[in-house]
């Protein structure tokens, strides 16, 4: 539309027009996801090898622990982590998409090192920053209702409801690894996603939520503490098909 045109517009069509335009906007920052691994472009699909093989050995049997062990700012949280736990929430996966696939609502938790940290790093890749919920991975039209909230830091979500393309709810769990291991203990998990290296009694904790359902376990994290006990785990591994 031209600007002569628009202000041929009567004022209550401009208001129309503005709030059209308003909500079309609203509607494309809360499908974040969709825009990912494009087939073409300069964030073309191609160009990830390392994240694409990731995906695709969460497929193999004996892969329910998978870790992505790399530098900062190479697209861990975002484009590992964050991005495969949204599409088992979901069950929403991508054409090309070769890794695992939950036909079924999910049962998940996602941690990091404090409750802060994961409110301003976890919570923000997958809900969006606060005020705008529904603006980040998981998509808005997937939310259900707003997360139930922790009290040990201010805006932590503690509990997210995520609609699943089957029809039933899929639910996410924030936690924090400052809780201490007790507080990863109960109920069996499909899919857990820790971001940064946990102490290695949380890590072996997560690992036995998952031994009921078949579940499985991420890890997106810098060696920052060397060869550590659960770097071990990684590094020492048969990373043969």
């Amino acid at each position: 539309m031209s600007p002569a045109d628009f202000k041929a517009l009567s004022a209550r069509e401009k208001r129309d027009l503005v709030s059209l335009l308003e909500e079309a906007e609203r509607r494309k920052r809360q499908r974040l996801i969709e825009t990912m691994y494009p087939d073409a472009g300069p964030l073309r699909r191609e160009l990830y090898a390392r994240h694409m093989e990731f995906f695709r050995r969460g497929a193999h049997p004996g892969f329910n622990e998978r870790g992505f062990m790399a530098a900062n700012r190479v697209g861990k949280t975002w484009g590992a982590g964050g991005y495969e736990l949204t599409l088992h929430l979901t069950g929403e996966y991508p054409q090309w998409w070769e890794g695992r696939r939950f036909t079924h609502p999910v049962d998940a938790w996602a941690a990091s090192d404090t409750a802060e940290t994961t409110r301003d790093i976890i919570q923000r890749c997958l809900l969006g920053p606060i005020g705008e919920l529904g603006t980040g991975l998981i998509p808005g039209r997937r939310l259900i209702g707003e997360p139930t909230r922790r009290r040990s830091a201010p805006d932590a979500a503690d509990i997210v409801a995520v609609r699943h393309a089957s029809g039933g709810t899929s639910l996410l769990g924030f936690k924090s690894y400052d809780q201490g291991r007790r507080k990863f203990q109960g109920t069996a998990k499909h899919v857990i996603w820790e971001d940064e290296e946990p102490p290695a009694d949380v890590h072996s904790e997560c690992l036995l939520r998952l031994m009921t359902v078949d579940g499985l376990l991420m890890l997106t994290f810098t060696p920052l503490s060397g060869i550590s006990e659960v770097v071990f785990r990684y590094i020492g591994a048969d990373d043969s098909d």
